[in-house]
């Protein structure tokens, strides 16, 4: 399963209300897998299905200049896309993200 979770690091909370796409390449075509809206806790929960999800290259597309302007604040990226390989599909991949008006950095969760 792909899991995420958003921290706005500027502000010391998470990143509430930011909308998510995730997309499988496949045959040079990116298609939609799943997708929401950040929770009161920052999370999305439901971006797969729980269980195993096939390996391949994924993309997550985090809409932070919404975000940004939702919160009557200026913000560079208007959009963040982070790619990352699944070579397990039985295991668990959480992207998060933390997240400033000016920068980002995410890493591999558990």
């Amino acid at each position: 399963m792909i899991t995420t979770h958003v921290l706005d690091t500027a502000a010391g909370r998470p990143g509430k209300g930011i909308a998510i796409e995730l997309e499988r390449i496949d045959h040079g075509q990116w298609h939609l897998v799943g997708g929401g809206v950040t929770d009161d806790d920052g999370r999305v929960r439901t971006l797969t299905p729980a269980g195993p999800v096939p390996p391949g290259t994924y993309r997550i597309r985090f809409q932070t200049g919404a975000y940004f302007e939702a919160q009557q604040q200026a913000g560079f990226f208007p959009v963040v896309e982070i790619q990352f390989t699944v070579g397990d599909g039985t295991q668990h991949y959480h992207v998060p993200l933390l997240l400033s008006p000016y920068g980002f950095s995410t890493y591999r969760g558990s």
